[in-house]
C-alpha cells in the first residue's frame, strides 16, 4: 500500500503540460527562423523534443519546465522518493501517444502514471 498524496488537479497538469508543449514549440520555430518560416511537418521534431525535454528533465529533477512553474512534481508512488530514469522514460513515452495521458485511474492519475509507478504530487 502506498502513502496518501495531495492530488494534482486536472487544471495544473493540462496547464503544465501546455507549458511544456509551446516551449518546444517555441524552440523548434526559433531554430526554423521564426514563427512564419516554419514547415507544417516540424510536428515530429516538436513531439521529439517534448518527449526529450519531458524524460530528461523529469528523471534529473523530478519536474519539467511546466511542472515547476505550476509548483508540481513527479515522485514513486510506492514511497514517495524520487523516479528513476527507467520511469522518466517509461512516463514519457506514454505521455507522448496521449490516450494514456487523458486515461484516468479512480485515483485520478493517468494511465502513464500508473504503469511507471509514478504520481504527480504537489511540489
Amino acid at each position: 500500500m502506498s502513502a496518501q498524496f495531495t492530488r494534482v488537479t486536472l487544471g495544473r497538469r493540462m496547464s503544465a503540460l501546455m507549458v511544456d508543449w509551446l516551449a518546444c514549440y517555441f524552440i523548434v520555430a526559433a531554430s526554423a527562423g521564426g514563427l512564419g518560416k516554419m514547415a507544417p511537418n516540424r510536428s515530429w521534431t516538436v513531439l521529439a523534443l517534448f518527449f526529450a525535454e519531458v524524460a530528461i528533465l523529469s528523471a534529473l529533477q523530478g519536474a519539467s519546465l511546466g511542472h515547476r512553474i505550476f509548483g508540481i512534481k513527479i515522485i514513486r508512488f510506492a514511497d514517495g522518493g524520487a523516479i528513476t530514469p527507467v520511469q522518466a522514460l517509461i512516463r514519457s513515452a506514454l505521455l507522448v501517444t496521449v490516450i494514456f495521458a487523458i486515461t484516468f485511474d479512480e485515483n485520478g492519475r493517468g494511465m502513464h502514471e500508473r504503469f511507471s509507478g509514478s504520481v504527480l504530487t504537489r511540489a
